[in-house]
């Protein structure tokens, strides 16, 4: 059945470009799992829902594609991708690689007003770790690492890392409804290290954070298992 879960609709025009709207709404809803792995979407379907033309749904589609959420299959259904478990660990890798770089950089050179907006940030993730809000402490999560790429100088790091990593931050969002404290204390860690300008000490307190996913991925797929590619070695390959 073509789903199209809570939608909202697009009040065009405006800023954003509507085509960036319709891709932030399905990017949330995808992310959020409110549309999960396996939903049939449909470009009329969704533009009535949004209640805005053809067109920037298609354009949304074909850059939720290029992440790695959506498979357009020419003459067929598009679905929501499955979650591709190699595709996270390549992801992670990429982002250990990058991440450990960025944040020796910010270290060496952080004023102290970067170094108060990322604290300022750990407290909003404090309060929604509190409220139980997975979605924002996500967004909040992302704006952390975020801005610690972009305040070293190293944006462009940032975009590299958003274009590879789809598939983790589904698992990442699964992760949260059991480890939101953990990864908020791994945070402060980093913090730690570079309020106390160890770039070393932050290099390796990075690196253990994003390596949590490696320790968490098989409870999630245990307690999700439709949402993922089979194994290599698995029947259904």
């Amino acid at each position: 059945m073509t789903q199209t879960a809570a939608l909202r609709v697009i009040e065009p025009p405006g800023r954003p470009s509507v085509a960036d709207a319709v891709f932030a709404e399905l990017h949330r809803q995808i992310l959020a799992l409110d549309l999960p792995p396996g939903t049939r979407l449909s470009e009329v379907d969704v533009a009535k829902a949004l209640g805005v033309s053809r067109q920037p749904v298609r354009d949304a589609f074909w850059r939720l594609s290029k992440l790695g959420f959506l498979t357009i299959r020419p003459q067929r259904a598009t679905t929501v991708s499955n979650i591709s478990e190699e595709a996270v660990m390549q992801a992670r890798f990429i982002r250990s690689a990058i991440e450990a770089e960025t944040v020796r950089v910010f270290t060496e050179r952080a004023t102290e007003a970067d170094m108060a907006a990322l604290e300022a940030i750990l407290e909003a993730q404090r309060a929604a770790v509190a409220a139980q809000d997975r979605a924002l402490f996500h967004e909040l999560d992302d704006r952390f690492h975020r801005e610690i790429c972009e305040r070293g100088g190293n944006g462009f790091a940032w975009d590299i890392i958003r274009e590879n990593k789809a598939h983790m931050d589904r698992v990442r969002m699964l992760s949260l409804s059991f480890a939101s404290q953990a990864a908020f204390e791994d945070h402060l860690r980093v913090m730690a290290a570079i309020r106390a300008r160890e770039p070393d000490r932050a290099m390796l307190e990075m690196r253990s954070h994003l390596s949590r996913i490696r320790s968490q991925i098989q409870r999630i797929r245990a307690e999700n298992a439709g949402y993922f590619d089979p194994l290599p070695d698995s029947p259904g390959d």
